[in-house]
């Protein structure tokens, strides 16, 4: 049975490399992963992936990367604890799109927003459950170590 809390809680420097990697990819969506030891819930291991769509609106994990990612997670005794990706023209919540290929329930999905679609800063940080298709927004605490 998945029991999911209701917040995130992750480095702020893993914040940092997630803004970072977002910035840096603009104006294309970046994307990627972090990967925390299986059941723990932690975010750890920071794993930026290739946007293989090479898009502003879309992203797409390159299905050779992402098979590679999740036997070196395998074997590392990791699960993937935050899926993130960012969007350059729109607010952090999730598309349908988004939606439609978030397949693994036990993962805080992380979008990042690099456009300033709220007034309040160059990005937006925000995070998300997404169970069969339902999206609830959860709580990000940001604490400078575990």
């Amino acid at each position: 049975m998945l029991i999911l809390t209701g917040m995130l809680t992750i480095t702020q420097a893993l914040v940092d490399q997630i803004v970072a990697h977002a910035r840096q990819d603009h104006p294309d969506e970046a994307c990627g992963v972090i990967a925390g030891p299986a059941g723990s819930d932690r975010p750890e291991r920071f794993i930026p992936m290739l946007n293989a769509a090479m898009s502003p609106t879309f992203y797409e994990f390159d299905s050779g990367d992402l098979l590679k990612l999740y036997r070196e997670m395998d074997d590392r005794d990791e699960e993937p604890v935050v899926i993130y990706h960012s969007h350059t023209a729109t607010e952090a919540y999730p598309s349908r799109t988004d939606i439609s290929y978030a397949n693994e329930p036990g993962a805080h999905y992380v979008l990042v927003s690099t456009a300033d679609t709220d007034g309040l800063g160059d990005f937006q940080f925000r995070s998300y459950r997404i169970v069969e298709g339902e999206v609830t927004e959860e709580e990000v605490k940001v604490v400078q170590a575990y």
